[in-house]
Parts: C-alpha cells; structure tokens; sequence
C-alpha cells in the first residue's frame, strides 16, 4: 500500500469481549502455534496501518506486552459490561488520530495482507463511509464479515447514541450509513476460533504454517 494511504488508517484488534463461547477465556490471549490469537492479529494489519491499538477489558498489561512490538496502546469499553464489538470499535475510533479505523476481531489470525488496500480502495470509489469484507458463497452472494471492516472516525458520535439506545447489532449500525461490501477471494483468510474446538481445528490445519511465517 502506498505510504499515503497507510497513514490514513489506525489499525484495531477487537479484544474486548467475554470470551463466552470459550468458557469466559480471553480470547485474543488463548495461543495458536504458540503465539496468541491477537497477536497474529496484530502482525497482520500493523504492516498495513499508520498506528495500531488493541480493544481490551481485562488482562491489560498482557496485552500492553503483546503489542509493544508494535507500539500499540490499549484502549478500552467506555463501559464495563461487555456490550460487544461495537462498543470497542466506539473507543477504538475515539482514541484513533487519523481519518480511518480498520477493525478485526482478535480470531482471525490468516486475515488478507491486502486487507486495507482493497477495503480502502472500495470506501474511496463510493465515498462510503464503511467498507466490510466479505467471500463469495457457491451462489455468488457475498458472506460478510461484519467485525472486519473499514470505519470512518466521523462516525463515533452517532456509534455512540446507537449504543446509547440500548443497541447492539454491527450489520443494523453499518445500514444507518453508506457502506459498501468489499469480496476476498479466499474465505480461509478470514476462519476465525470463536471455540476452543474451533481453535483446535485451526492448530490442526494452519498451526504448523503459522509457526514457521513467525
């Protein structure tokens, strides 16, 4: 990506939830090939971004660790009863200095290193405010990713007053504003381990390549 572009964009890793389906685990801090989750995370889009933070409720100096490499500071829910993504997005795009914030959840450690090219190149062409990723399924239709996205920090004020009314829901927020669905061609780039099982199918299948790509 051109520098200019780059510089245009904060990176965030979306730490910050409950880890329920993982037995109230902290996800990003669970480790694959070794490394946790949000650490994959992380060296995936700090090559594509300006600046990086990581979203985090808990374990903060863990994760101050993990993305000292990076210079990544930690930002947290502005309240604490884990309302969900949205509400990390929320700090992420009130602590970011610059025009954009490119979200991922802290389980998608294969994430495309075109990522913000692409995502970026599709908010420009349609003066959108959002651009989501998403993979085509065997009909063609696109799948979206709701979490991985390109968010414009102009918006924080209304997230805000979304969440505010007791609202949760990414793809109901995304539809408030011009928001363009951005196709990848591989879906395998995007397998995220919402389960521990699903975090073992991922040791088994991608732990020995992500191992030796460190």
């Amino acid at each position: 990506m051109d520098p200019r572009s780059r510089m245009r964009i904060t990176g965030l890793v979306l730490s910050g939830g409950q880890g329920t389906r993982m037995g109230g685990l902290d996800k990003g801090l669970q480790l694959l090939a070794g490394e946790p989750l949000a650490s994959h995370v992380l060296n995936r889009i700090a090559a594509q971004v300006d600046t990086v933070l990581i979203s985090a409720n808990r374990h903060l100096d863990d994760y101050a660790r993990l993305g000292s490499a990076h210079h990544a500071r930690i930002v947290a829910d502005a309240s604490g009863d884990f309302p969900g993504p949205l509400a990390g997005l929320l700090a992420g795009l009130r602590a970011s200095s610059t025009e954009l914030v490119l979200c991922a959840p802290c389980d998608t450690p294969c994430l495309p290193t075109d990522l913000a090219a692409r995502l970026l190149a599709a908010l420009d062409a349609e003066h959108a405010d959002v651009a989501v990723a998403g993979t085509r399924d065997a009909a063609g239709r696109i799948m979206l990713h709701p979490v991985v996205a390109l968010v414009r920090t102009t918006l924080s004020d209304d997230l805000a007053a979304y969440l505010m009314n007791g609202e949760r829901k990414v793809r109901t927020w995304y539809a408030r504003h011009k928001h363009v669905e951005v196709p990848f061609p591989d879906e395998r780039a995007f397998y995220n381990a919402n389960s521990l099982h699903e975090l073992a199918d991922l040791e088994r299948t991608i732990g020995a390549r992500l191992g030796r790509d460190r």
